[in-house]
């Protein structure tokens, strides 16, 4: 038959932690050794060991999810549609009459790219996320102001082809 469990004070020194409780509980069994104390307190000291390994070690070193490695596949796929929408929209002729429509096209896919990334912590701090988000923002707000079927400027269409280049780029490095 098991003994009751009974909350007394400790006479135990000053606790180390501010954490650490004021009653403990303890058997009234005779049977009850000094090692089971030590056992416990070399066992919390072994979890908080690996809490503090697991938790202060860098990302890199911990494996990747496959949730994560999922969600960074279509990060990657969608993100190359959209700079392909971007740079065959931005290099139509002036004239095509589906100007309006691809860039219709291309806002709504932008706006929804954005509205889906952009709240992703993980995603953030990528080189290619901010040089997508950056054009984008160009093109949309060339777009707003200037309307659907007008030219955007050589020095404008440059800068958005080369931050697509650069976040192409940094796409293909995991960046």
């Amino acid at each position: 038959m098991a003994s009751p469990t009974l909350l007394t004070p400790t006479s135990q020194p000053k606790p180390l932690s501010p954490f650490k409780p004021k009653f403990t509980a303890t058997a009234l069994n005779a049977n009850a050794s000094a090692n089971d104390a030590g056992t416990s307190m070399t066992r919390r000291r072994e979890f908080l060991s690996l809490a503090a390994v697991v938790t202060l070690s860098p990302a890199w070193l911990l494996p990747v999810r496959p949730a994560m490695a999922a969600e960074d596949e279509e990060y990657v796929k969608e993100t190359a549609e959209v700079i392909n929408k971007v740079r065959t929209t931005i290099n139509m002729d002036k004239n095509d009459p589906n100007v309006a429509a691809a860039v219709s096209d291309l806002r709504e896919t932008s706006n929804s790219w954005v509205a889906k990334y952009r709240r992703e912590k993980a995603l953030l701090g990528r080189a290619s996320f901010r040089d997508m988000y950056s054009a984008l923002n160009a093109v949309s707000g060339h777009y707003i102001s200037f309307g659907p079927t007008a030219p955007i400027p050589a020095k404008r269409k440059a800068r958005i082809l080369e931050e697509v280049d650069t976040a192409e780029k940094a796409l293909s490095r995991g960046r």
